[in-house]
């Protein structure tokens, strides 16, 4: 007699659909946290307290990179800080930990993802430029005075502002 053959099979999976649950709707996007104080109650209004501006808030900050998110903060805080100033004064950045001097501002950018660069002339009118990657930035804002060649102080931080509206993350 001849011997049976059987044949072996393998279990399939189960082909069962299990519905998937629809995730939540994610909740908007919450703006940054930012805060402080001022020993003069009658003082301007500093940046921190100050709402983000359209241009900037558009976008959520986790779709931004470092750089564009410290380029447009940066403007903020130059355009806040020429609100102050007289006419007899422009924005200029002094550089923390080392004997540079100061960069009057004449731009400002930033190349992701964690670029920002700062491009001026120094104190004796040398054309300059700052590249510094986010984790290092450190920015002293500094009142210089206007040339006197100038009728007019330049005022950076409104363009820049501005160029903010102009294009997404101020690129130009």
């Amino acid at each position: 007699m001849a011997a049976k053959r059987t044949k072996k099979t393998t279990a399939k999976p189960s082909q069962k659909r299990t519905k998937q649950a629809k995730a939540p709707p994610a909740d908007p996007p919450r703006p940054p946290r930012a805060g402080g104080a001022h020993c003069d109650e009658a003082a301007p209004l500093w940046t921190e307290p100050t709402p983000l501006p359209d241009a900037v808030a558009r976008t959520p900050i986790e779709e931004k990179s470092p750089a564009q998110w410290a380029y447009e903060r940066v403007i903020l805080y130059i355009q806040n800080f020429e609100e102050q100033l007289d006419n007899e004064h422009e924005v200029a950045i002094g550089f923390t930990g080392g004997d540079a001097g100061v960069l009057r501002i004449e731009g400002i950018g930033f190349f992701d993802p964690d670029i920002v660069t700062f491009h001026g002339t120094d104190q004796n009118g040398a054309k300059t430029q700052l590249v510094q990657h986010v984790s290092q930035l450190n920015v002293l804002l500094r009142a210089l005075p206007r040339p006197r060649d100038r009728a007019e102080p330049s005022r950076i931080g409104f363009r820049l502002a501005r160029s903010l509206e102009d294009t997404p993350g101020g690129e130009s």
